[in-house]
């Protein structure tokens, strides 16, 4: 005998949008019940992630837009602004203050990111094997990076001070004379890159170890049996492998040497902000705040802050081309 399954028209339906039962006689002529519930499926993600955009608009948006308006106007601290086009970065184009620490930033970031990275790679290698105390040690190299920046660089002024510092006492045991670390260029610039690898090179050691712990451990038994070395290992299968964590460590890296500040501030005391007695480690952090706090010059102070601004454009556009370009090798060696 066949079974109808037509539904009782005496039974409750239950209605979608409210869960709540509700008279199958009953016609909901505008559905409005199901356009709310619509909107409201449609309209809730954005609602929570509305705080999000709120606060970047007020406080990343708005003042770059209006630090990039300020850039065209000539504005000192209490007066009005004053309409002057790109003048003020024609001025920084021919001033020597502005390619000096445009160099000095330069000159800094390498000095202090090519040693740091190549000793985050050698740590990271050595905590990759498995070696007695190993967790203590990751722990460990990460400590400088939990000290504040005015701690570090109070300490390695004290180190690197011409007259009682440690570090002009180490080199008068071997018979070199004291370095004016303060007020020559290049001991400047190594005593500040100093700073930075210290509180860095464990924090990206800790990324590469993080990347080489994913790399296949097959890789490196092949090799083994094909008679390798550790170092003929390294070489050959881990820095291929994590390349991608090297080059984001890279651009990391470079941005952060754009902006250093507050290293080359506390270790010249006094004369901190003009990057010493010569500008002889002045940085473009430094002149931009120089620019808009001691001398009141807003308007080139706002233009070098957008100089910075596409010098890191252009950092992460040299990266993406070159992830890029990694990309397309990969996948042109795959098809073969």
């Amino acid at each position: 005998m066949a079974t109808s399954l037509q539904p009782d028209k005496g039974a409750a339906v239950i209605d979608a949008p409210s869960g709540e039962p509700r008279d199958p006689g009953h016609r909901d002529p505008s559905g409005w019940r199901s356009r709310l519930y619509r909107i409201d499926l449609k309209a809730t993600p954005y609602v929570y992630v509305a705080p999000f955009f709120l606060v970047f608009a007020a406080f990343g948006l708005f003042p770059l837009l209006y630090t990039g308006w300020l850039s065209l106007q000539k504005v000192e601290l209490g007066g009005e602004a004053e309409w002057r086009g790109l003048d003020n970065y024609t001025r920084l184009a021919e001033s020597d203050f502005f390619w000096n620490a445009l160099a000095n930033t330069f000159t800094i970031g390498v000095i202090s990111t090519v040693p740091q990275l190549l000793m985050a790679l050698g740590l990271a290698h050595l905590l990759n094997y498995r070696i007695r105390g190993r967790g203590f040690y990751r722990v460990a190299i990460l400590a400088p990076y939990a000290t504040s920046i005015a701690a570090a660089a109070l300490v390695f002024a004290q180190l690197f001070n011409t007259d009682y510092g440690m570090i002009n006492q180490l080199l008068g045991y071997v018979g070199i004379d004291p370095v004016n670390w303060e007020t020559e260029k290049w001991p400047a610039q190594i005593a500040i890159s100093t700073i930075v690898t210290w509180r860095w090179t464990g924090y990206n050691a800790l990324i590469y170890l993080a990347a080489m712990q994913a790399v296949p451990n097959d890789l490196y038994e092949a090799a083994a049996l094909d008679g390798a070395s550790r170092f003929r290992q390294f070489i050959s299968i881990t820095i291929p492998s994590i390349k991608p964590t090297i080059l984001f460590t890279i651009v990391v890296s470079t941005i952060g040497a754009t902006q250093l500040f507050g290293e080359p501030l506390i270790f010249g005391g006094s004369l901190g902000i003009g990057g010493g007695s010569g500008n002889q480690y002045q940085t473009l952090s430094l002149l931009m705040y120089e620019k808009g706090w001691v001398t009141g010059a807003l308007g080139q102070a706002s233009a070098i802050a957008w100089v910075m601004l596409l010098l890191l454009l252009a950092i992460g556009l040299v990266q993406r081309l070159l992830s890029r370009s990694n990309a397309q090798k990969k996948n042109g060696a795959a098809r073969s």
